[in-house]
């Protein structure tokens, strides 16, 4: 991975990062200064917004470190299973939140379920998401132990020569 594209991912993770707590710093703000009109229930779509935006900042973290790792050469260890773990379960968490959301949303819909059947269909997609990392997770497993053979293999020829 070059330099330009580690450091262009990079600036973005930190947009997006600095993005999230400014989100989350307004919802606490909110929380505290702004009383429910009773029109919506703003309250718990405030926590599951805070929520939200705390999954986000796992997967963040968990990508900026495996960046980290691939720029040093290390993402082929045991290590990166850590990372792509918590971004599993950070897709998964934001999947659990926008559900969350719907169910808030649902009795507002009424006239229109519709609208509750997409965000439900929303929330599949982000959970196919996490399933497609997984499957990535499979590979990187795949990955680690060819690196490990390979590394026995190059042991093995070193004592031979």
């Amino acid at each position: 991975m070059g330099k330009l594209a580690v450091g262009a991912l990079r600036v973005v993770l930190g947009v997006v990062f600095l993005g999230t707590v400014f989100v989350q710093a307004g919802m606490v703000w909110a929380l505290a200064a702004k009383p429910d009109d009773g029109s919506l229930p703003l309250t718990p779509l405030r926590v599951i917004t805070i929520l939200g935006m705390a999954a986000v900042q796992v997967a963040l973290v968990c990508v900026w470190r495996l960046v980290t790792m691939v720029r040093r050469g290390t993402v082929f260890s045991h290590a990166a299973f850590r990372y792509v773990d918590g971004v599993i379960g950070a897709i998964v968490a934001a999947a659990l939140v926008w559900f969350a959301v719907t169910a808030i949303n649902a009795p507002g819909q009424r006239d229109d379920p519709g609208v509750s059947v997409i965000m439900a269909g929303i929330g599949l997609a982000i959970l196919g998401v996490a399933l497609i990392v997984l499957v990535l997770r499979m590979l990187l497993v795949q990955a680690v132990a060819r690196d490990v053979e390979a590394a026995q293999m190059r042991a093995e020829l070193d004592e031979v020569i």
